[in-house]
């Protein structure tokens, strides 16, 4: 029997998906996040996790979007061979106009990330389509979508290599997950995908992040398949490496390894890795023909009861009155409150900023004195003075952090660690890098206070704001001397952990 599709069913269905799975976590994540809340024992990533959990709350309550960073989305479709789409256009021009509708809804915009063009003009497609839709036919009379939202910061730590069939699949994960660094805003899920093809391992790896979180399930019963111990004995392994959340060094780097495998050529294994972040967002329905299909608001009694606050210690920071000999007081791991008036810019103004100077030309902005946020905020709505803006990843503004300080920037915040160039910038100027945490977007603009284009106006979310923040939450990652929290607490925390287990052994 002939199931018919109707073209606007699958619309509404994908757009109500997409809206969905920006203000809410999957349960499963946030039943492990709790869990891994309770258990950890390093200050600065149990922080972490509380902005996390406070601002998932937030985001289910206020539906608006757990990241600023609201992904560029990708669609697995799995057709049943009897089902009929009704629509003269394409099922990817289908699946695009159910993007566009979510992505422009008044109540709830969402960033638009998407550049066509990628190796030349970039330009933004407005929308955030096109998506990345990946289709398989099977028997039936349903089709099964499974939709994810992914951002950038995780997306780009991705990793793929062709192992020799000798190879250790566990060695090479252990090698991979430092070299990533804390991008992707862990803790989050390793997906793995492995044989096939090169491009076959890829898609495994992401469809495997759709799967729920059971880690704890699996070990409590003992895996049972070569994969099932495969699965454990890296979980174990990478969390044992004391990155933690953030990584700031903890106990909890990963909530759970998810695993599809598939035939290969003899003399290959290809092998790939995707993280999923702290704002991981993914949902599955199915599709039968008699309409669309809206998904069940969740029980909001079942997030774990944590609320963030300050912590008492944190130092207070007048951004408006800072000195030099302010920022070289502060020491790595430093809680800071930042209250006044800071600018921001990201990868587009940085160029542009690089561009004007080397052609002698004046900037829109007198950065000396001030502090620069790395973010790309979300349109606010109603009577938001900005929409949730969590950091981006610090990384990507490292060659330009040399030129950024020579004008006289104090301090920079960002996400993550910063690379060798950029430590070794901050310590010859004598400034400081401080990290926000990642997936705790609308969490940090509730400490925005006001909000101003002062620069660049057409580069939209890329352009130069000046924020006027209270009480914005921020951790001191590198001081004035070049010592970074990325570097020592993960090693702090590995060296606590193999001590621990060797007690347990005794």
């Amino acid at each position: 029997m002939t199931t018919i599709i109707k073209e606007a069913d699958l619309i509404e269905s994908v757009a109500d998906a997409l809206q969905y799975i920006s203000y809410y976590h999957p349960m499963d994540y946030i039943k492990a996040l709790g869990e891994a809340y309770k258990h950890e024992q390093g200050p600065a990533a149990k922080d972490a996790i509380a902005q996390i959990l406070t601002n998932s709350r937030m985001c289910a309550e206020g539906h608006r979007p757990i990241c600023q960073d609201t992904g560029i989305v990708t669609v697995i479709i799995k057709w049943g061979q009897q089902c009929v789409l009704d629509s003269e256009s394409s099922l990817q021009d289908v699946v695009d106009e159910g993007v566009r509708r979510a992505y422009n809804l008044p109540e709830n915009r969402l960033r638009a990330s998407i550049v066509a063009d990628p190796a030349f003009g970039r330009k933004n497609t407005k929308d955030n389509t096109p998506s990345v839709v990946h289709v398989e036919m099977v028997p039936g009379n349903k089709i099964d979508i499974q939709v994810a939202a992914k951002g950038g910061g995780s997306e780009n730590k991705t990793k793929f290599a062709m192992l020799n069939p000798s190879d250790s699949i566990v060695d090479w994960v252990l090698d991979m997950i430092p070299k990533m660094g804390a991008g992707w805003c862990p803790p989050g899920m390793l997906g793995i995908g492995i044989g096939g093809t090169a491009e076959k391992a890829m898609i495994m790896a992401k469809e495997s992040l759709m799967g729920d979180i059971d880690m704890a399930t699996l070990k409590a019963r003992g895996p049972e398949t070569d994969i099932e111990k495969l699965r454990v004995e890296i979980f174990d392994k990478v969390n044992a490496l004391g990155i933690g959340a953030q990584g700031l060094g903890g106990l909890s780097t990963i909530l759970d390894v998810k695993i599809m495998d598939y035939p290969t050529h003899a003399a290959s294994k290809p092998i790939a890795m995707i993280p999923n972040c702290a704002a991981t967002r993914h949902a599955h329905f199915v599709m039968d023909g008699s309409g669309p299909v809206y998904l069940k608001q969740p029980d909001l009694s079942e997030w774990p009861d944590v609320h963030w606050a300050p912590d008492s210690n944190s130092i207070r920071v007048d951004l408006d009155s800072l000195t030099p000999e302010v920022v070289q007081s502060w020491k790595p791991g430093d809680r800071l409150l930042l209250n006044g008036k800071m600018l921001t810019g990201r990868d587009a103004a940085h160029k542009r900023i690089q561009d004007m100077l080397a052609r002698g030309e004046e900037l829109p902005v007198e950065f000396k004195g001030r502090v620069i946020y790395y973010v790309g905020p979300v349109d606010p709505v109603g009577d938001e003075v900005v929409g949730p803006a969590g950091p981006t990843t610090a990384t990507r503004m490292d060659k330009f952090t040399d030129m950024m300080l020579e004008q006289g920037l104090l301090a920079m915040v960002g996400k993550a660690e910063r690379g060798p160039t950029a430590i070794e910038s901050i310590k010859a100027h004598q400034s400081a890098y401080l990290m926000a945490v990642g997936g705790a977007a609308y969490l940090v603009a509730r400490a925005i206070k006001a909000s101003k284009v002062v620069g660049f106006a057409d580069l939209g979310m890329e352009a130069i704001y000046e924020f006027t923040v209270q009480d914005m939450p921020v951790t001191v990652a590198v001081d004035a001397k070049g010592e970074s929290v990325h570097q020592f607490a993960p090693l702090v925390w590995r060296e606590k952990i193999r001590k621990e287990k060797l007690l347990e052994g005794a």
